[in-house]
Protein backbone atom coordinates (compact mmCIF):
# COMPACT_ATOMS: atom_id res chain seq x y z
CA UNK A 1 0.00 0.00 0.00
CA UNK A 2 1.25 3.45 -0.90
CA UNK A 3 2.48 5.69 1.91
CA UNK A 4 0.04 8.59 1.78
CA UNK A 5 0.97 12.05 3.07
CA UNK A 6 -1.79 14.61 2.77
CA UNK A 7 0.62 17.37 1.83
CA UNK A 8 0.71 19.32 -1.41
CA UNK A 9 3.68 18.24 -3.47
CA UNK A 10 3.71 14.73 -2.00
CA UNK A 11 2.00 11.59 -3.29
CA UNK A 12 -1.51 11.40 -1.86
CA UNK A 13 -3.46 9.22 -4.28
CA UNK A 14 -6.11 7.01 -2.64
CA UNK A 15 -6.79 3.61 -4.11
CA UNK A 16 -9.97 2.87 -6.02
CA UNK A 17 -11.12 -0.38 -7.65
CA UNK A 18 -10.22 1.10 -11.01
CA UNK A 19 -6.70 2.03 -9.86
CA UNK A 20 -6.12 -1.38 -8.30
CA UNK A 21 -7.03 -3.03 -11.58
CA UNK A 22 -4.72 -0.57 -13.37
CA UNK A 23 -1.84 -1.45 -11.02
CA UNK A 24 -2.34 -5.14 -11.74
CA UNK A 25 -1.96 -4.51 -15.45
CA UNK A 26 1.15 -2.37 -14.85
CA UNK A 27 2.73 -5.10 -12.74
CA UNK A 28 2.13 -7.68 -15.48
CA UNK A 29 4.45 -5.78 -17.83
CA UNK A 30 7.15 -5.00 -15.25
CA UNK A 31 6.12 -1.44 -14.43
CA UNK A 32 4.51 0.48 -11.60
CA UNK A 33 3.03 3.83 -10.64
CA UNK A 34 5.62 6.15 -9.09
CA UNK A 35 3.07 7.76 -6.79
CA UNK A 36 2.75 4.43 -4.97
CA UNK A 37 6.40 4.43 -3.91
CA UNK A 38 7.46 8.08 -4.19
CA UNK A 39 7.07 8.99 -0.52
CA UNK A 40 9.04 5.91 0.53
CA UNK A 41 11.93 6.26 -1.92
CA UNK A 42 12.11 10.04 -1.52
CA UNK A 43 11.96 10.51 2.29
CA UNK A 44 12.07 13.92 3.94
CA UNK A 45 15.32 12.89 5.65
CA UNK A 46 17.49 9.73 5.76
CA UNK A 47 15.60 6.65 6.91
CA UNK A 48 18.29 4.04 7.57
CA UNK A 49 17.25 0.42 7.79
CA UNK A 50 20.18 -0.22 10.11
CA UNK A 51 19.61 0.16 13.83
CA UNK A 52 22.08 0.99 16.62
CA UNK A 53 23.80 -2.21 17.76
CA UNK A 54 26.27 -3.14 20.50
CA UNK A 55 28.43 -6.26 20.79
CA UNK A 56 30.21 -7.08 24.04
CA UNK A 57 33.68 -8.50 23.43
CA UNK A 58 33.37 -10.41 26.68
CA UNK A 59 30.36 -12.22 25.23
CA UNK A 60 31.75 -12.65 21.70
CA UNK A 61 35.24 -13.85 22.57
CA UNK A 62 34.27 -17.38 23.73
CA UNK A 63 32.49 -18.00 20.41
CA UNK A 64 35.50 -16.74 18.47
CA UNK A 65 37.87 -18.95 20.45
CA UNK A 66 35.58 -21.95 20.10
CA UNK A 67 35.49 -21.51 16.32
CA UNK A 68 39.25 -22.06 16.25
CA UNK A 69 38.71 -25.58 17.59
CA UNK A 70 35.79 -26.42 15.31
CA UNK A 71 36.90 -25.22 11.89
CA UNK A 72 40.28 -25.31 10.18
CA UNK A 73 41.42 -22.05 8.67
CA UNK A 74 42.33 -23.70 5.36
CA UNK A 75 38.72 -24.88 5.02
CA UNK A 76 37.06 -21.64 6.12
CA UNK A 77 39.31 -19.43 3.98
CA UNK A 78 39.15 -16.98 6.84
CA UNK A 79 37.84 -18.06 10.24
CA UNK A 80 35.56 -15.19 11.14
CA UNK A 81 32.52 -14.60 13.33
CA UNK A 82 30.73 -11.73 11.63
CA UNK A 83 28.57 -9.10 13.31
CA UNK A 84 25.18 -8.54 11.74
CA UNK A 85 22.77 -5.66 12.14
CA UNK A 86 19.16 -6.58 12.91
CA UNK A 87 18.04 -4.31 10.10
CA UNK A 88 20.61 -5.49 7.54
CA UNK A 89 20.68 -9.27 7.88
CA UNK A 90 20.01 -9.80 4.17
CA UNK A 91 23.30 -8.01 3.41
CA UNK A 92 25.41 -9.50 6.24
CA UNK A 93 26.12 -5.86 7.13
CA UNK A 94 27.01 -4.46 10.55
CA UNK A 95 25.63 -1.03 9.68
CA UNK A 96 24.65 0.63 6.41
CA UNK A 97 26.75 -0.98 3.70
CA UNK A 98 29.69 -1.82 5.99
CA UNK A 99 30.66 -5.32 7.10
CA UNK A 100 32.70 -6.28 10.14
CA UNK A 101 33.77 -9.51 11.82
CA UNK A 102 36.18 -11.00 14.34
CA UNK A 103 38.89 -13.26 12.91
CA UNK A 104 41.07 -15.71 14.84
CA UNK A 105 44.28 -17.46 13.77
CA UNK A 106 45.84 -20.30 15.72
CA UNK A 107 49.57 -20.47 16.50
CA UNK A 108 51.62 -21.08 13.36
CA UNK A 109 48.56 -20.82 11.12
CA UNK A 110 48.47 -19.05 7.75
CA UNK A 111 45.67 -18.34 5.31
CA UNK A 112 45.92 -18.56 1.54
CA UNK A 113 46.32 -15.45 -0.61
CA UNK A 114 43.39 -13.95 -2.48
CA UNK A 115 42.07 -10.65 -3.76
CA UNK A 116 38.67 -9.10 -4.30
CA UNK A 117 36.99 -5.91 -5.44
CA UNK A 118 35.95 -5.08 -1.87
CA UNK A 119 38.33 -3.02 0.26
CA UNK A 120 39.33 -4.32 3.69
CA UNK A 121 40.95 -3.18 6.91
CA UNK A 122 42.18 -4.83 10.11
CA UNK A 123 42.33 -3.71 13.73
CA UNK A 124 44.28 -6.08 15.99
CA UNK A 125 42.58 -6.99 19.27
CA UNK A 126 44.90 -9.43 21.02
CA UNK A 127 47.91 -11.69 20.52
CA UNK A 128 51.43 -11.30 19.19
CA UNK A 129 52.83 -12.72 15.98
CA UNK A 130 50.18 -11.52 13.53
CA UNK A 131 51.24 -10.70 10.01
CA UNK A 132 49.62 -9.86 6.71
CA UNK A 133 51.16 -9.70 3.23
CA UNK A 134 49.69 -7.08 0.90
CA UNK A 135 51.01 -7.18 -2.67
CA UNK A 136 54.25 -8.68 -1.40
CA UNK A 137 54.74 -6.30 1.54
CA UNK A 138 54.82 -8.34 4.76
CA UNK A 139 53.44 -6.33 7.68
CA UNK A 140 53.88 -7.39 11.29
CA UNK A 141 51.07 -6.09 13.48
CA UNK A 142 50.18 -6.16 17.16
CA UNK A 143 47.36 -5.07 19.48
CA UNK A 144 45.58 -1.84 18.41
CA UNK A 145 47.63 -1.65 15.20
CA UNK A 146 45.60 -0.74 12.11
CA UNK A 147 46.27 -2.12 8.61
CA UNK A 148 44.59 -1.90 5.22
CA UNK A 149 44.23 -4.30 2.31
CA UNK A 150 42.86 -2.11 -0.51
CA UNK A 151 40.62 -3.47 -3.23
CA UNK A 152 42.38 -5.50 -5.89
CA UNK A 153 45.49 -6.19 -3.80
CA UNK A 154 46.71 -9.71 -3.15
CA UNK A 155 46.67 -10.40 0.57
CA UNK A 156 47.06 -13.24 3.03
CA UNK A 157 47.30 -13.48 6.80
CA UNK A 158 49.02 -15.56 9.42
CA UNK A 159 50.26 -15.97 12.97
CA UNK A 160 53.93 -16.74 13.50
CA UNK A 161 53.61 -17.15 17.28
CA UNK A 162 53.89 -20.68 18.63
CA UNK A 163 52.12 -20.12 21.94
CA UNK A 164 49.13 -17.81 21.37
CA UNK A 165 46.32 -17.21 18.93
CA UNK A 166 45.72 -13.83 17.31
CA UNK A 167 42.35 -12.09 17.15
CA UNK A 168 41.61 -9.06 15.03
CA UNK A 169 38.63 -7.18 13.66
CA UNK A 170 37.98 -7.12 9.92
CA UNK A 171 36.15 -4.29 8.20
CA UNK A 172 35.04 -4.40 4.57
CA UNK A 173 32.76 -2.63 2.13
CA UNK A 174 31.42 -5.96 0.78
CA UNK A 175 27.74 -4.91 1.11
CA UNK A 176 28.43 -1.76 -0.90
CA UNK A 177 30.35 -3.54 -3.65
CA UNK A 178 27.69 -6.24 -3.86
CA UNK A 179 24.94 -3.62 -4.00
CA UNK A 180 26.74 -2.13 -7.00
CA UNK A 181 27.03 -5.60 -8.61
CA UNK A 182 30.76 -5.01 -8.88
CA UNK A 183 32.36 -7.70 -6.72
CA UNK A 184 35.07 -10.11 -7.86
CA UNK A 185 37.04 -12.74 -5.94
CA UNK A 186 40.20 -14.55 -6.98
CA UNK A 187 42.50 -17.07 -5.29
CA UNK A 188 46.23 -16.55 -5.85
CA UNK A 189 47.51 -18.94 -8.54
CA UNK A 190 50.35 -20.07 -6.23
CA UNK A 191 48.11 -20.01 -3.11
CA UNK A 192 50.78 -17.96 -1.30
CA UNK A 193 52.79 -14.84 -2.14
CA UNK A 194 56.54 -14.46 -2.01
CA UNK A 195 57.12 -11.57 0.43
CA UNK A 196 59.80 -8.95 0.02
CA UNK A 197 63.09 -9.24 1.87
CA UNK A 198 62.25 -6.44 4.34
CA UNK A 199 59.21 -6.51 6.62
CA UNK A 200 56.99 -3.43 6.96
CA UNK A 201 58.34 -1.86 3.77
CA UNK A 202 55.41 0.57 3.45
CA UNK A 203 55.88 1.75 7.05
CA UNK A 204 59.62 2.24 6.61
CA UNK A 205 59.01 4.18 3.39
CA UNK A 206 55.94 6.25 4.21
CA UNK A 207 55.40 6.05 7.96
CA UNK A 208 57.48 8.94 9.28
CA UNK A 209 54.46 11.22 9.39
CA UNK A 210 56.55 14.30 8.56
CA UNK A 211 58.55 13.35 5.46
CA UNK A 212 57.60 11.97 2.05
CA UNK A 213 60.08 10.30 -0.33
CA UNK A 214 60.98 12.95 -2.89
CA UNK A 215 61.59 10.51 -5.72
CA UNK A 216 58.56 8.23 -5.31
CA UNK A 217 55.37 8.75 -7.31
CA UNK A 218 52.13 7.08 -6.30
CA UNK A 219 49.21 6.97 -8.69
CA UNK A 220 46.95 4.44 -6.99
CA UNK A 221 43.68 5.51 -5.34
CA UNK A 222 44.62 4.14 -1.91
CA UNK A 223 47.33 4.85 0.63
CA UNK A 224 50.87 3.57 -0.05
CA UNK A 225 51.19 3.26 3.73
CA UNK A 226 49.53 -0.03 4.65
CA UNK A 227 50.17 -0.22 8.39
CA UNK A 228 49.56 2.28 11.19
CA UNK A 229 51.22 1.26 14.49
CA UNK A 230 49.37 1.92 17.74
CA UNK A 231 52.36 3.50 19.50
CA UNK A 232 52.63 6.26 16.90
CA UNK A 233 48.85 6.68 16.79
CA UNK A 234 48.51 7.07 20.55
CA UNK A 235 51.44 9.49 20.70
CA UNK A 236 49.88 11.61 17.95
CA UNK A 237 46.58 11.89 19.80
CA UNK A 238 48.21 12.67 23.13
CA UNK A 239 50.39 15.33 21.53
CA UNK A 240 47.43 16.88 19.74
CA UNK A 241 45.50 16.76 23.01
CA UNK A 242 48.15 18.95 24.65
CA UNK A 243 47.23 21.85 22.38
CA UNK A 244 43.57 21.16 21.60
CA UNK A 245 40.41 19.79 23.18
CA UNK A 246 39.25 18.70 19.73
CA UNK A 247 35.56 19.00 18.95
CA UNK A 248 32.54 19.16 21.24
CA UNK A 249 31.17 16.06 19.54
CA UNK A 250 34.14 13.70 19.16
CA UNK A 251 36.84 14.97 21.49
CA UNK A 252 40.40 14.77 20.19
CA UNK A 253 39.86 12.97 16.88
CA UNK A 254 42.33 12.29 14.08
CA UNK A 255 42.00 10.50 10.75
CA UNK A 256 44.28 7.81 9.39
CA UNK A 257 45.40 9.26 6.07
CA UNK A 258 47.08 8.56 2.79
CA UNK A 259 50.47 10.27 3.33
CA UNK A 260 50.76 11.01 -0.38
CA UNK A 261 47.49 12.97 -0.65
CA UNK A 262 46.41 13.70 2.92
CA UNK A 263 43.06 12.09 2.08
CA UNK A 264 41.39 8.94 3.36
CA UNK A 265 43.28 5.66 3.29
CA UNK A 266 40.90 4.10 0.74
CA UNK A 267 38.28 5.45 -1.70
CA UNK A 268 35.27 3.86 -0.02
CA UNK A 269 36.24 3.58 3.66
CA UNK A 270 37.92 5.93 6.10
CA UNK A 271 39.14 5.38 9.64
CA UNK A 272 39.66 7.48 12.75
CA UNK A 273 41.09 7.22 16.23
CA UNK A 274 39.69 9.56 18.86
CA UNK A 275 40.72 10.29 22.41
CA UNK A 276 38.12 11.21 24.99
CA UNK A 277 39.92 13.03 27.77
CA UNK A 278 39.19 12.02 31.38
CA UNK A 279 35.57 12.82 32.21
CA UNK A 280 34.82 14.04 28.66
CA UNK A 281 31.11 14.33 27.81
CA UNK A 282 30.28 15.18 24.23
CA UNK A 283 27.36 17.07 22.80
CA UNK A 284 25.04 15.17 20.47
CA UNK A 285 25.16 15.39 16.70
CA UNK A 286 24.20 13.34 13.69
CA UNK A 287 25.44 13.02 10.14
CA UNK A 288 24.97 11.05 6.98
CA UNK A 289 27.32 8.09 6.74
CA UNK A 290 27.59 4.97 8.89
CA UNK A 291 30.26 4.28 11.53
CA UNK A 292 31.59 1.14 13.25
CA UNK A 293 33.30 1.84 16.61
CA UNK A 294 35.81 -0.32 18.49
CA UNK A 295 36.90 0.56 22.03
CA UNK A 296 40.69 0.50 21.84
CA UNK A 297 41.21 1.56 25.44
CA UNK A 298 39.18 2.81 28.40
CA UNK A 299 35.58 2.68 29.52
CA UNK A 300 32.56 4.89 29.06
CA UNK A 301 29.21 5.04 27.35
CA UNK A 302 27.56 6.35 24.21
CA UNK A 303 23.96 7.44 23.73
CA UNK A 304 22.62 6.57 20.28
CA UNK A 305 19.12 7.65 19.31
CA UNK A 306 18.24 8.05 22.97
CA UNK A 307 19.54 4.67 24.20
CA UNK A 308 22.61 4.30 26.43
CA UNK A 309 25.31 1.74 25.62
CA UNK A 310 28.01 1.17 28.25
CA UNK A 311 31.32 0.07 26.76
CA UNK A 312 34.76 -1.10 27.78
CA UNK A 313 37.90 -2.31 26.02
CA UNK A 314 37.29 -4.13 22.71
CA UNK A 315 33.52 -3.75 22.72
CA UNK A 316 32.08 -2.84 19.31
CA UNK A 317 29.07 -0.67 18.50
CA UNK A 318 27.63 1.03 15.44
CA UNK A 319 26.01 4.37 14.67
CA UNK A 320 23.69 4.29 11.63
CA UNK A 321 23.49 7.22 9.26
CA UNK A 322 21.57 10.23 10.62
CA UNK A 323 21.37 8.80 14.15
CA UNK A 324 21.84 11.16 17.08
CA UNK A 325 24.88 10.11 19.12
CA UNK A 326 27.19 11.30 21.87
CA UNK A 327 30.19 9.79 23.66
CA UNK A 328 31.20 9.93 27.33
CA UNK A 329 34.39 8.88 29.12
CA UNK A 330 33.28 7.59 32.52
CA UNK A 331 36.83 7.54 33.91
CA UNK A 332 37.81 10.80 35.60
CA UNK A 333 41.51 9.89 35.64
CA UNK A 334 42.33 8.19 32.33
CA UNK A 335 41.58 8.87 28.65
CA UNK A 336 39.51 6.55 26.48
CA UNK A 337 40.35 5.74 22.87
CA UNK A 338 37.81 4.81 20.20
CA UNK A 339 38.86 3.38 16.84
CA UNK A 340 36.26 3.70 14.10
CA UNK A 341 35.82 3.09 10.40
CA UNK A 342 33.20 4.58 8.14
CA UNK A 343 31.89 5.16 4.63
CA UNK A 344 32.63 8.90 4.67
CA UNK A 345 34.96 8.87 1.62
CA UNK A 346 32.12 7.52 -0.52
CA UNK A 347 29.54 9.85 1.05
CA UNK A 348 31.80 12.87 0.48
CA UNK A 349 32.74 11.92 -3.07
CA UNK A 350 29.03 11.80 -3.94
CA UNK A 351 28.38 15.17 -2.22
CA UNK A 352 25.95 13.50 0.19
CA UNK A 353 27.43 14.59 3.52
CA UNK A 354 25.12 16.46 5.89
CA UNK A 355 25.39 17.13 9.62
CA UNK A 356 23.19 18.51 12.38
CA UNK A 357 24.00 19.42 15.99
CA UNK A 358 21.60 19.04 18.89
CA UNK A 359 20.69 22.22 20.72
CA UNK A 360 20.13 22.54 24.49
CA UNK A 361 16.55 23.62 23.89
CA UNK A 362 15.73 20.31 22.21
CA UNK A 363 15.94 21.64 18.67
CA UNK A 364 18.79 21.17 16.24
CA UNK A 365 20.77 23.07 13.70
CA UNK A 366 21.65 21.78 10.25
CA UNK A 367 25.32 22.37 9.46
CA UNK A 368 25.56 21.11 5.89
Amino acid sequence: MAKIEDIAGRARVHDTPELEEFYTRLDAVGTGALWNVANEIEPWYPQPKSVPMFWSYEQMRPFVVESATLVQGKDAGRRVIYLVNDGRRELAAAVGLLYTGIQIMNPGESMTAHRHAASALRFVIEGTGAWTIVDGDRLKVGPNDFAITPNGTWHEHGNEADDNFVIWQDGLDIPLVNALDANFYEVHPDLYQVPGKVNNTSILTHGSGILKPANRNWGKPYSPLLGFPWVQTRDALENYGKVSDGTEYDGVIMEYVNPHTGGSVMPTMGAHMQMLKPGFASKAHRHTGSVVYHVAEGKGHSIIDGKRYDWKEHDIFVVPSWSWHEHHNDDASNPAFLFSFNDFPMINSLALFAEAVYEDNGGYQELA
